[in-house]
């Protein structure tokens, strides 16, 4: 819950207590950027609905109406999310499936493993650029059938990239593939934003977001198992029948989540049936309702006019562009060093995905510690900025993996010290990422969605770039000095963090409110 401020800045805790309860729907969204009441005694709880717990502020404040998502039952809620999830793993996993087939898809084509990976760049690009179209077209045209169309072609390119009998089409495919596939990864914010509380969504955050980190070590950890005694495109289809299955999930169980409380229940439109909502005719009888088209697109821009968007998309970009140059790359390292055959690669995947387990166990408890003990220690507020504590603990851990990583392969360490620490930095990029999702949901709850879409291509860009040199830098430098140099880039990166923990809350509140049409 927001609590507003005085002239020069500071709580007016007591207008909180005594008016919030009479003017709940006015408070029932973050507004002006500054923060949260999240806890509330007896005395001053008013009308506020609360969590079971009797103090805990439920955020944003539940209308009355049973269509609305917040009422929505826990079983519904969690199906969903694990619909979502699921959707959010395909991108990276199919992406990631490449990696291994450089090799084998070199000599079939008669190219280097270095110009096959070109597909692989491309795929990784649209990942990102893809996302900005799926929410300006979920902001003007629903949730639900951007995500059901975008995963028809998606599944319908991921049979195109087993069946591609030359290089030229099967990256036609990859790109594609990339551009629809990663609805889910852009849009998974808005859905959780939809549903869930502010109390409950890092924890949901964390385990979307578990499942984007575990995908691009899965894809390859397969494909491995797969190329070691059948021919590539055999992975790919596996990764077609992943995707139809998200589909007829999504056909099955999903729903529309969004819902505008500021319309009274009375006045709310029509849901419609099932494929209605699917196909976007229920979503149009009420465009009137929603963004315009030029509206839905001039959202995106706003929100990365915001400083601290801005900031955390930089920061990201820095951070995380490491994780795909080296899942993209890392077999082409592996083999002449160890002699590794497919099979031994897969087997190295194991330590990335163990890794991002840990880090999702780890933070499920970490970001809500963190958060509960600084409203415990300031009266019942929250200040988003605190989300960011969990990366003073995430970093340490992805600087050590990467100047390690750069050790061991120019040092030749054992491969299972290589593992662990590639362990380490996973493990690192894990928690950091769901604190930074959550720190800006927090930020700009409104724009979910956007935040999610520039976040997703600052990371997509960041590895996108580094895949085109990371070997060829490897092989120049020595990896001692490439992955060092990364490692120094992402210490650098971490001032960003200092800085918006010092200063975001102030920027925030001089750039204003979003004040969409819409929430």
């Amino acid at each position: 819950m927001e609590y507003p401020k005085d002239a020069e800045g500071s709580e007016q805790t007591e207008t909180v207590g005594n008016d919030v309860g009479n003017n709940r729907a006015a408070l029932h969204e973050f507004k002006e950027a500054e923060g949260y009441l999240a806890d509330i005694d007896d005395e001053h709880r008013g009308d506020l609905k609360t969590a079971k717990d009797g103090h805990t502020v439920l955020i944003p404040q539940p209308s009355d109406d049973p269509r609305d998502p917040l009422n929505w039952s826990p079983v519904k809620k969690h199906v969903i999310l694990f619909i979502i999830s699921f959707a959010a793993f395909l991108p990276d996993y199919g992406s990631a499936t490449g990696a291994v087939m450089l090799i084998p898809q070199a000599a079939i084509w008669g190219l280097s493993p270095d110009t096959v990976n070109h597909s692989q760049a491309g795929n990784v690009f649209m990942l990102g650029a893809g996302g900005i179209f799926v929410v300006v077209l979920s902001a003007w045209a629903g949730r639900l059938p951007v995500l059901f169309y975008f995963l028809i072609v998606a599944t319908a390119t991921a049979a195109w990239c087993a069946a591609a009998t030359t290089f030229e089409s099967f990256m036609a495919a990859r790109i594609l593939n990339g551009f629809f596939g990663t609805v889910s990864q852009c849009g998974g914010l808005m859905f959780i934003c939809d549903m869930f509380y502010f109390h409950e969504r890092a924890r949901k955050i964390n385990i979307w977001s578990a499942f984007i980190i575990l995908s691009p070590y899965m894809g390859p950890l397969l494909a491995a198992f797969i190329i070691n005694t059948q021919p590539w495109p055999i992975a790919f289809w596996v990764y077609f029948v992943e995707s139809a299955l998200v589909l007829i999930l999504t056909i099955l169980f999903m729903e529309e989540t969004y819902y505008d409380r500021r319309i009274a229940a009375e006045d709310q439109p029509p849901r419609g049936s099932r494929i209605a909502q699917l196909t976007g005719v229920a979503q149009f009888a009420s465009r009137h309702l929603r963004n315009s088209f030029g509206q839905a697109c001039m959202r995106s821009i706003r929100v990365i006019l915001k400083p601290t968007v801005f900031l955390s998309c930089v920061y990201y970009l820095l951070t995380f562009a490491w994780v795909v140059g080296i899942n993209t790359t890392l077999s082409i390292f592996l083999t002449p060093l160890y002699g590794f055959e497919a099979k031994q690669i897969g087997f190295f995947y194991f330590t990335p995905i163990v890794a991002a387990l840990i880090g999702e166990i780890i933070g499920h408890w970490l970001h809500d510690a963190i958060a509960k003990r600084y409203i415990k220690t300031h009266k019942g507020h929250f200040d988003p900025e605190i989300r960011l504590h969990a990366i003073w603990f995430s970093t340490p851990f992805m600087i050590v993996g990467l100047v390690g990583l750069g050790f061991a392969l120019e040092n030749e360490y054992h491969y299972m010290a290589t593992s662990v620490l590639w362990g380490l930095y996973v493990f690192g990029i894990m928690v950091t990422t769901v604190a930074l999702n959550a720190y800006n949901l927090d930020c700009y709850p409104e724009a979910s969605g956007e935040v999610s879409a520039w976040l997703n291509l600052s990371r997509t860009i960041g590895g996108f770039i580094i895949s085109y040199f990371q070997v060829t830098w490897a092989e120049a430098l020595g990896t001692k000095v490439s992955f060092g140099i990364q490692a120094g880039i992402l210490a650098s990166a971490f001032l960003v963090i200092i800085a918006l923990q010092m200063f975001g809350r102030g920027l925030r509140i001089k750039s204003g409110a979003l004040n969409f049409p819409t929430v």
